[in-house]
């Protein structure tokens, strides 16, 4: 199958204060062209950190790809120098980040951020480069888009300035878009809209999306697959009727369980025990063996790898296959 991102065995490490972290363990994963995939793990699992790292967004000095290859479109992103990387990044794949808040220059009008994201991939004139950003912001949802253009980001609402987000992000037409929790801090009417948005704009410009997120409603309603982090590793990588219905990796199922059920009238909302494991430390077994329910001797002590349960659902639970 031709893949528009194929990504194999991704090693990343962090130097701090004489230590080496793992941050990313030997991911690999495939992305077909019109697909959605998600990403999900708790945080410091290395769902940002791994994407990032394709587009040489980690700190320098600190981050760095030890191995692995990212081939998108044929070219291998590892190994593209940063003026290469250039002409790929905000032009062939956009990135939305994290917080709408705190991601837009205050002192910059926004119709100019929008166009400098055009000017920099595109010869343009300043009178097309502005048409063609009141054009994004009318189909992004923002009215008067005349007027909103000369305003600055305090006045705009959360949910406008995701929209915003958005409009730099889709203004060159990216083949692959990255949304990092692009609803993190909207209330919940907003963060439908703004899915919606998505929804309708990935199928107007036929673009797949790599949704990062922890919330496992949006995975079931905006994902064809789904990738489970945990530890800088993918334990599990299925289609969404897989996870959600077909677990085959306690994390996955104890994920599922820590989501609030409104019919579940518990008192006490299930949390998984322990915490992450030290990733500067080696980790000989299963990472997730100490929280795990379902742990034995032989997952402190063996090496995991992906298996396949089936076509296109993957697990690294010793017991995979046990599981009903």
């Amino acid at each position: 199958m031709d893949f528009l991102l194929s990504v194999k065995n991704l090693h990343i490490k962090f130097k701090s204060h004489k230590k080496i972290f793992n941050a990313v363990n030997g991911v690999s994963l495939n992305l077909s062209k019109g697909e959605t995939l998600g990403i999900v793990g708790e945080s410091g699992a290395g769902k940002s950190v791994t994407f990032y790292s394709l587009l040489g967004l980690l700190p320098k000095g600190k981050g760095e790809v030890s191995s692995g290859e990212a081939i998108f479109n044929g070219r291998d992103l590892i190994k593209l120098s940063e003026k290469e990387l250039l002409k790929i990044r905000g032009k062939e794949i956009s990135v939305i980040f994290q917080d709408p808040m705190t991601s837009l220059n205050p002192y910059l009008k926004v119709g100019n951020q929008i166009v400098e994201a055009l000017k920099t991939h595109y010869k343009i004139s300043n009178k097309d480069a502005k048409l063609e950003t009141l054009k994004i912001l009318k189909e992004v949802g923002i009215n008067d888009a005349e007027r909103r253009f000369e305003q600055y980001p305090h006045e705009f609402s959360g949910g406008m300035r995701q929209r915003i987000m958005i409009s730099i992000a889709l203004i060159t037409k990216p083949k692959l878009l990255i949304a990092d929790e692009p609803t993190t801090a909207l209330d919940v009417t907003v963060q439908a809209q703004i899915l919606n948005l998505l929804r309708d704009l990935k199928t107007k410009y036929s673009m797949s999306i790599i949704f990062i997120t922890h919330d496992l409603g949006i995975v079931a309603e905006m994902c064809d697959n789904v990738c489970i982090m945990y530890a800088g590793s993918v334990v599990e990588y299925g289609s969404v009727r897989d996870i959600f219905y077909e677990s085959k990796h306690p994390y996955t199922i104890s994920l599922k369980k820590s989501v609030p059920n409104l019919y579940d009238k518990k008192d006490i909302l299930y949390s998984i025990p322990g915490i992450p494991p030290d990733i500067s430390k080696p980790i000989d077994g299963c990472p997730f063996a100490p929280r795990c329910f379902m742990a034995k001797n032989r997952c402190f002590k063996t090496a995991i790898e992906l298996v396949e349960i089936n076509k296109n659902h993957l697990s690294s639970c010793l017991y995979a296959k046990e599981m009903q």
